[in-house]
């Protein structure tokens, strides 16, 4: 039996059920682990900590791209009916900013949307044509029952004999390298 002795690109261990695969994701968040990814079939509630991940700062752009919208909402029709065109209708005051409401929220929202949308497709690298993890035969059961650890080759602890044994160790099954 020969040794392929290319550089494997990630390491991917199996767990029974959604509860080990939180645990093995503490331990090795807990080694020092760094690039490794949990994947499940659904969301596991807590596996973020588990994982070690920091918050996501979506939420934070589209707060400030709906601030800045609504803002730019008011001033465009601000502009349009007290600056750039004037009509007196109605005797109504130029600013007429109680009408200017639904037209700012439409504005506000439709960009919040875009950038929710465009933000977490960029926060998550999509589109993403293709990954090392699609080479394995357990991306099939990845996503109907299958619980699985993927430790990519780039993590600085990452050694084939090191990283195998440990995953080993914390109950990792049919360990596969890529």
């Amino acid at each position: 039996m020969s040794e392929n002795h290319e550089k494997p690109s990630m390491m991917l261990a199996e767990f029974d059920n959604p509860a080990h695969l939180l645990e093995a994701a503490e331990k090795l968040k807990n080694a020092g682990y760094k690039k490794f990814d949990c994947h499940s079939p659904f969301p596991i509630h807590g596996m973020d900590d588990a994982m070690g991940m920091k918050r996501s700062p979506l939420g934070w752009m589209v707060g400030f791209v709906a601030f800045f919208a609504l803002l730019g909402g008011f001033t465009l029709e601000w502009w349009t009916s007290a600056v750039d065109y004037p009509l007196v209708i109605s005797g109504k005051p130029f600013f007429s900013y109680q009408a200017y409401g639904p037209v700012a929220f439409a504005v506000m929202v439709l960009s919040s949307a875009f950038t929710a949308l465009l933000g977490m497709m960029a926060l998550n690298k999509l589109p993403m044509w293709y990954h090392q993890l699609f080479n394995s035969d357990k991306t099939a059961k990845i996503s109907n029952d299958g619980f699985v650890v993927s430790i990519e080759s780039k993590d600085q602890l990452f050694d084939r004999k090191k990283t195998k044994d440990f995953l080993e160790e914390i109950g990792g099954q049919n360990l596969e390298v890529i």
